[in-house]
């Protein structure tokens, strides 16, 4: 088996900050961040879209980007409201969340843009 990675997140490095469990891994282009949205899509789940600051971006409090997206299953209309959210709030970091309205709770959850964070 292989060594366990240390990730050097810390509080006092803004930029080492992980956000989930996708941060993790390198940023996806945009035919994987089609097919996360399309597996939203395909579960059933609702999409909906936050902003935060960068230095808010630990806090559970997101600002909603309008209302959760119910039953939308366009994967471009998806996309297309992430790109408004981040023409209108530049400097803040976006996600997307699929909302599962049978269980109660988020089935996905991942940044989608990374706002460069000035330190």
């Amino acid at each position: 088996m292989s060594e366990m990675q240390d990730y050097k997140s810390r509080l006092s490095d803004p930029n080492s900050r992980k956000l989930g469990t996708f941060s993790y891994l390198p940023q996806m282009d945009s035919d994987q961040l089609r097919k996360q949205i399309q597996y939203i899509v395909n579960n059933g789940w609702n999409p909906a879209i936050e902003h935060t600051e960068p230095k808010q971006a630990t806090s559970n409090f997101w600002y909603m980007w309008k209302l959760p997206m119910f039953g939308e299953t366009d994967v471009d209309r998806i996309l297309g409201e992430i790109e408004l959210c981040k023409k209108a709030n530049p400097g803040n970091h976006v996600r997307l969340i699929g909302y599962d309205n049978i269980k109660q709770s988020q089935g996905a959850n991942m940044v989608v843009y990374r706002a460069p964070i000035e330190v």
